[in-house]
């Protein structure tokens, strides 16, 4: 019985990687993880005994807490103040987290090549997207496409037919497919993430263009608790400006540079306190989306120590 509890605490890391992925916030992931963890415990030891897999049950459990999470999560970002968007995480979070298969079997009837590669990485990009899913299409692709559950067993966690969920799952890749910005080089992403920093730092607003494309949209994340734009930010011209603009009024802040799931990120610090991170995408040599997110609930991660979960 030891031996099953030291297995069902090591799942935790996995499990914070899906909630993660399924509500883009940490407080929310560890929610999930909480209530998940909450039904294991009021399971008798015969009933936990009879699970084959716990890992996988665990798993599917998650998803089912998850589907109802994201349901009053949608009701209340519907009231958000400004822009929302999801909160930053270092790469190196969940690094390792997804490896490794959790479904008991393979599903057989799963087609691989109709599947969205992903792994460990997660970018903002992707979870803008995840965000506009419907729940139970977030749900379905999440426990599917990146954590191989087979969709009969996402059938049972969700409640409804394995057709289905199949379906769900489809459309939920088509959005990605979609959606999704394309990825380039990490070394081609960083090369212009530090030339776009050191273009800031001359205070020229000709020369910071050059960065930026022409289309490139900024969104800031200041929850209604601190200061941020609203509305997006769009045109090279624009977001230049704005961007100088905050660098001109937050002359005491540093900044780091922190890797991302897109890549290299700017992390800007007052003092010992995380201010705002920075997060950007890179395509065709330029800058076409910026995320800034200020709200400070979704800073806590960089403002307390990280447990080793």
């Amino acid at each position: 019985m030891d031996e099953n509890l030291d297995d069902v605490f090591r799942e935790r890391r996995r499990l914070l990687a899906l909630g993660y992925r399924m509500t883009g916030t940490m407080a929310d992931a560890e929610d999930i993880v909480q209530e998940t963890y909450v039904r294991w415990y009021r399971l008798d030891e015969g009933e936990r005994e009879a699970i084959a897999n716990p890992a996988g049950w665990l798993t599917t459990v998650a998803g089912r807490v998850a589907l109802d999470l994201l349901g009053s999560a949608r009701r209340r970002r519907e009231q958000y103040v400004g822009e929302w968007l999801p909160e930053p995480v270092p790469a190196e979070r969940f690094a390792g987290a997804v490896g490794t298969r959790i479904a008991a079997t393979p599903d057989p009837a799963a087609d691989p090549l109709d599947r969205v590669t992903l792994d460990d990485d997660v970018s903002t990009a992707l979870l803008i997207v995840l965000e506009a899913m419907t729940p139970a299409e977030r749900v379905a692709f999440v426990l599917h496409d990146v954590f191989d559950v087979p969709f009969d067993e996402i059938a049972d966690a969700v409640g409804r037919s394995s057709a289905a969920v199949r379906q769900l799952a489809s459309s939920a890749r088509r959005h990605v497919r979609e959606n999704r910005a394309t990825a380039v080089p990490r070394a081609e992403h960083d090369r212009v993430v530090r030339a776009f920093q050191d273009a800031t730092r001359t205070g020229e607003v000709a020369g910071l263009i050059g960065f930026l494309a022409p289309d490139v949209e900024l969104r800031s994340d200041g929850g209604g608790v601190v200061r941020a734009a609203r509305n997006v930010v769009a045109g090279a011209d624009n977001v230049a400006r704005f961007l100088l603009g905050i660098a001109a009024k937050n002359t005491h802040l540093t900044v780091e540079e922190q890797q991302f799931g897109e890549g290299l990120g700017l992390v800007f610090r007052d003092g010992d306190v995380v201010h705002s991170v920075m997060n950007l995408h890179v395509d065709g040599g330029v800058i076409t989306r910026l995320w800034i997110v200020l709200n400070p609930a979704k800073l806590t991660h960089w403002n307390r120590p990280v447990d080793g979960a």
